[in-house]
């Protein structure tokens, strides 16, 4: 085997052996190392080919000895350097109380080399100046972003990992009765359905003017963050963070628009108010009201809180009005928008809800219920949402239909689930989606 090249990159190769040492001294402490330390943080090829083999082991419930690593190792036992490596490295430990401090420094040391890699793919882009200069920094930030949170870059991942994940999850799921598994919006049969939104997924909720999509995206973010107690990001690109934090105040309090407008408040309406706004103001709700802001800027303030831990669900009011990079057709940008927007889903792990407009299409149609060829602007967003929801309201179209404040919210797309319609009440004058009685 080729020496090692100690000043290569930042390492450590004594804190490798020592804690490769450690497993074979003690297979106690595999569990601790496995939760701690990923195959490709060791940085000599010997050490990873071990700890892998040590890894096949531990998964079979087998004993970790130099029998059973020179079986597993086969034609790379040699390659690591034979029974003379294992008995080293097994002799340098007498103790594992040194544990922790040398996993600690195996994993900074990688994190050092996953800075220089990064730096050095920052420093070509930025030399080739190919790309626009909010592409490049977010790029960059991006890049950072991962290390902080511990990303690997592993092309692709056995499925005995995710499976062992899973189980966990199941397992958790069956012990505690849990039904909702994402993030709950607060209306019980929504959350029957879907179980949650769930993290990655992009979820478009659209719908014809008048229909109440603001209110009920904002209802889900204000239930999510009141009731289940998820941080919520709220990017307002057509109303300013006043009239929104208005609305949301208005229907938590069940204080009418109107009367707030025109101060026309009795004692019992101020008692409700004062009661929501500390109630509100104890949220973990973050909004803001930048005009004309881009997906790279959106990413890079969700990145933020999502670094503090103060991030759960993303809510976008609306897609169309998203500033895009392309310079070609308004349909192309906005089609990279959502396709822009399904990325940062899965790069942040957190749902994110994204309003978009419909095409007049509803209107000039005997049934107005939307369909998905009535997304304006773009087919790709149909392709890149898990899930399409649409709204729509019978009296609104027909006065004197027997669904009175009702409105229909009409699952049109859902990848991880089965489609349908699911009745909500509406409450127009405080601008509120409610949960509807079985006798209505």
């Amino acid at each position: 085997m080729a020496t090692d090249n100690l000043n290569s990159m930042p390492c450590n190769l004594e804190a490798e052996q020592y804690v490769l040492g450690t497993i074979i001294f003690d297979n106690n402490c595999m569990a601790d190392i496995v939760s701690s330390l990923k195959t490709d943080e060791f940085y000599f090829e010997r050490n990873r080919l071990i700890y892998a083999a040590m890894l096949d082991i531990s998964n079979r419930a087998e004993p970790i000895d130099f029998i059973t690593l020179k079986s597993q190792l086969g034609m790379n036992f040699d390659v690591v350097g034979g029974i003379e490596y294992l008995t080293k490295i097994r002799l340098m430990v007498s103790t594992t109380s040194n544990l922790k401090y040398h996993i600690k420094i195996i994993k900074d040391k990688a994190v050092l080399r996953k800075l220089i890699n990064a730096g050095g793919d920052i420093a070509s882009i930025c030399y080739e100046q190919k790309d626009d200069i909010s592409v490049i920094l977010g790029i960059a930030e991006s890049k950072i972003y991962d290390i902080l949170q511990n990303k690997t870059t592993n092309d692709l991942t056995h499925i005995k990992e995710v499976l062992a994940e899973n189980l966990a999850n199941y397992e958790e799921m069956f012990q505690n009765k849990r039904k909702i598994t994402g993030v709950p919006s607060g209306f019980k049969l929504l959350d029957n359905k879907t179980t949650g939104f769930q993290p990655t997924d992009l979820i478009l909720i659209a719908a014809r003017p008048a229909m109440g999509k603001t209110s009920f995206a904002l209802n889900i973010a204000t239930n999510a963050a009141l009731r289940g107690n998820v941080p919520v990001a709220v990017f307002s690109l057509e109303m300013s963070k006043e009239q929104l934090t208005n609305r949301i105040l208005c229907s938590e309090a069940y204080i009418s628009n109107e009367k707030m407008k025109l101060a026309e408040l009795d004692h019992e309406d101020m008692a409700k108010l004062a009661s929501s706004i500390n109630e509100l103001s104890q949220a973990p709700i973050y909004i803001d009201d930048t005009a004309g802001i881009t997906v790279s800027e959106i990413k890079a303030k969700c990145r933020r809180l999502k670094l503090k831990g103060q991030l759960g669900l993303v809510v976008i009011d609306y897609l169309q009005l998203i500033q895009g990079n392309s310079r070609e057709s308004r349909q192309n940008e906005v089609g990279e928008n959502s396709r822009l927007l399904k990325i940062m889903a899965k790069e942040l792990n957190v749902p994110v809800i994204c309003l978009s407009q419909l095409s007049r299409a509803p209107e000039q149609r005997t049934d107005h219920r939307p369909m998905l060829s009535d997304l304006r602007d773009s087919g790709s967003i149909e392709q890149d949402a898990d899930m399409v929801m649409f709204l729509y309201r019978d009296d609104y179209y027909n006065p004197g239909s027997e669904k009175q404040n009702i409105s229909e919210c009409i699952i049109a797309k859902f990848r991880n689930g089965s489609v349908g319609t699911i009745e909500l009440g509406w409450r127009g004058e405080f601008t509120r989606f409610t949960n509807l009685e079985p006798n209505r």
